[in-house]
């Protein structure tokens, strides 16, 4: 096609303004720009009122699902036995000793105070029970094993009224709380303190990069606006969800996160497309239109990619992943929505203004179209896309080779800072207390009556306490140790005309020793069918539920992508290309979370925290979700503008130069908007949300410029026109059913 053609094309696309919805939509918000704008204004101010105090309503819990047969097992152990394990320990601590003394009736007085408090299932302590593994060898340092009652959410709530009652005025005694119920409540107060401190950093930074892509202080002014609005947005749809779901406090600090950092980037699209229709020498209110249009389009449809990536978390039973899946769905809609009817107002009301405070707008317009340096970039990537491809293929995958040595468990204290008393009264458990039964495997053996059956139960507990990792099994008919009774029968584990058993463990809860131990137990004959439950049974669980429901979740985001850039594309070899290129993306993200955060390398970088030797389960899961979606976003938009040229022209050469120019600086300043905003949660003090925040702004680091800057240019490059194939059906099926400009 000629040069002289091409140009023609563009006059007749710039002469036109073409119908649509959304076009009709543009053109309805522009001409009652003032209307629409209050609207906004009272919308904000109504949605920051109704969602403030959010807070109190989410929750710092939500990892297991009520189908496991350990939580089936504690909540059985709680109900019929009152017993279980401990969410509850304080410990207790007297320089001249816990024995004898002051510190005795002391410590005898604290545990008469938690057992007469309401929700309190059991209290055990040495002054108690004599039981020596409740006291250090020093004699200095105690505890006090406690059960509360109920769900994690009615735990959380009893222990947050219970603890400074306990921890407060023990004369002699130092008392500090630990346990997973004191644990979610640091959380729960460390996140909203960590939430306030990103947003302050996020904010001028972005304002800051905007400007610097900008250069108007106005235009940079626009997308920020926008993003205030969609939190506001934010809170409201987070406030109404936790009336219906229970909702993960980690869901505010990643919503917010998104929800301003999308709208930002998805604004910052329409307004570099406004600003390219005005130098084309439109009118206000028809660049307006044609932007939302155009880049409005590709706005809602990159929002709705992001949305199904969100939606594969809802395969899996567990509402920190569920309700993390309805927030984020909520809040890209949000942004997007935000993006669409906000900025059309906002943009017919600032009108050629757009450039105000900007020395370079005449520049820039002079040099509108011209080459600039990544056009120039990609032309020197197709001319060697071979070489180039390969060797960014090569770098991503050995990023992700540390991830081949990843190893998994369950959040614990030492997600929070190393300082924090929650975590430091659990490391003098750890270390001082490894007999004490703090994290036993507990075994309900429903319909079992000891009394009747005692060489039952006694042969069973004696084969428990021969089984590789067990130092100890507690039951109704005595205590065993290595095959033989090494005390005498207690009634504690007899209730009801059934009994349970309490199996000491020498494996930390989340180590692998930890699992087979659980599973040897589970496969181990029970007189009766059995429960098992405790720590390390709860991570057997979650382990199980994953890898059953993953399988699930990816062919959601597979298929999704797969039919949704199909629509977009019109081509079967572009969704696959894609899929490809956004996991490659993800490479570099999955190794760093086990070279720096499971071993604990370059912390001067992200900052200090307690590295365990483990990742969350569920983290790389929620991470490939969000660092998806995201990657799709910006694949969109880079796709967009080269499918436009290339229908255009049909010279793919030149549409990919195109689009990669054209959208090159802007997909690096989006990228560098959400990575800031997503990065600003690094400087977290808990160390999920430390990972959660370095991993997803690495992710679209690398998506923006390895990616979208080489891999991409250079494998479309190879594949040419077959870039665009389709079988005859499916070209067919596009025709009347694909995404169209018109």
């Amino acid at each position: 096609m000629s040069t002289s053609t091409v140009r023609r094309d563009d006059a007749v696309r710039s002469s036109t303004v073409p119908a649509g919805r959304l076009a009709s939509i543009a053109r309805a918000l522009a001409g009652r720009h003032r209307v629409a704008l209050l609207l906004t204004a009272l919308f904000a101010i109504l949605a920051a009122v109704t969602g403030g105090g959010l807070e109190k309503h989410l929750s710092a819990g939500g990892y297991t699902a009520g189908s496991f047969e350990s939580v089936r097992a504690d909540r059985m152990l709680a109900e019929r036995f009152r017993a279980g394990s401990p969410n509850l320990i304080l410990v207790v601590r007297a320089d001249g000793g816990i024995a004898a003394g002051p510190a005795a009736a002391a410590g005898r007085a604290l545990v008469r105070r938690a057992a007469g408090s309401p929700g309190v299932v059991y209290v055990r302590s040495y002054w108690t029970t004599g039981d020596a593994s409740l006291r250090a060898a020093d004699g200095r340092t105690g505890l006090v094993l406690i059960k509360l009652a109920g769900d994690e959410d009615t735990v959380n709530r009893t222990s947050h009224a219970l603890v400074p009652r306990l921890v407060e005025g023990n004369g002699p005694l130092q008392v500090r709380a630990t346990g997973p119920a004191p644990v979610n409540e640091e959380v729960e107060r460390q996140s909203a303190e960590d939430l306030t401190r990103a947003e302050l950093l996020a904010a001028p930074l972005t304002l800051l990069i905007l400007l610097i892509a900008f250069g108007s202080l106005v235009a940079a002014g626009l997308p920020v606006l926008v993003g205030v609005v969609s939190v506001a947005g934010t809170l409201v749809v987070l406030r109404l969800l936790t009336e219906v779901v229970p909702v993960s406090i980690f869901a505010l600090n990643i919503a917010t996160a998104l929800g301003f950092g999308l709208a930002v980037d998805y604004s910052l699209f329409i307004v570099t497309r406004y600003r390219e229709e005005l130098g084309r020498g439109r009118e206000v209110v028809e660049a307006v239109v044609v932007s939302l249009r155009t880049a409005g389009r590709t706005v809602v449809f990159s929002a709705l990619t992001v949305m199904l990536s969100f939606a594969a978390l809802l395969v899996f039973p567990i509402y920190f992943l569920r309700s993390l899946a309805y927030a984020g769905i909520a809040v890209v809609g949000m942004s997007a929505a935000a993006s669409v009817l906000v900025m059309p107002p906002l943009l017919a009301l600032i009108g050629r203004r757009i450039d105000r405070f900007d020395p370079l707008a005449r520049l820039r317009r002079r040099r509108f179209g011209g080459g600039g340096g990544w056009q120039g970039l990609v032309l020197w990537v197709m001319r060697r896309p071979v070489a180039v491809g390969a060797s960014v293929a090569v770098l991503l995958i050995v990023l992700a080779l540390p991830f081949t040595q990843a190893r998994f468990g369950l959040m614990d204290d030492r997600v929070l800072p190393r300082d924090n008393p929650a975590q430091t009264a659990a490391d003098v458990v750890r270390h001082e207390f490894t007999g004490a039964g703090t994290t036993p495997v507990v075994i309900a053996l429903p319909g079992l009556d000891p009394a009747r059956r005692a060489a039952d139960l006694a042969d069973y507990a004696r084969r428990l306490s021969t089984l590789p990792g067990t130092e100890r099994v507690d039951s109704a008919v005595g205590s065993f140790a290595d095959g033989r009774q090494v005390a005498p029968p207690s009634g504690a584990f007899h209730a009801q005309g059934s009994t349970w058993l309490s199996v000491l463990s020498d494996t930390a809860p989340n180590s692998p020793a930890a699992e087979r131990h659980v599973r040897a137990v589970r496969a181990l004959d029970a007189p009766v069918p059995a429960l098992v439950g405790g720590d390390a049974a709860t991570l057997v669980d979650t382990k199980r539920m994953l890898a059953d429901r993953l399988p699930w979740a990816l062919a959601i985001i597979v298929v999704s992508m797969l039919v949704l850039l199909f629509l977009f594309s019109g081509s079967v070899v572009i969704p696959v290309k894609q899929l490809v290129a956004n996991l490659l993306s993800l490479t570099a993200s999955f190794g760093a979370m086990v070279y720096v955060f499971q071993d604990g390398h370059l912390k001067w970088l992200v900052g200090d925290f307690v590295h365990t030797g483990w990742l969350e389960l569920t983290v790389p899961i929620l991470m490939f979700c969000v660092a998806f979606g995201l990657a799709m976003d910006y694949g969109v938009f880079l796709l967009s503008r080269i499918r436009e040229e290339y229908l255009a022209t049909g010279d793919n050469t030149r549409a990919v130069a195109f689009g990669v120019e054209r959208t090159g600086r802007l997909i690096t300043a989006a990228a560098l908007i959400v990575a800031t905003v997503l990065g600003a949660m690094a400087t977290s003090q808990l160390s999920i949300l430390k990972l959660l925040g370095a991993g997803l702004a690495l992710a679209v680091l690398v998506d923006a410029t390895l990616v979208r800057g080489l891999l991409v240019p250079a494998t479309m490059r190879l594949l040419g026109h077959a870039n665009w194939w389709a079988p005859g059906p499916l070209r067919r099926l596009h025709a009347r059913m694909g995404l169209k400009e018109e």
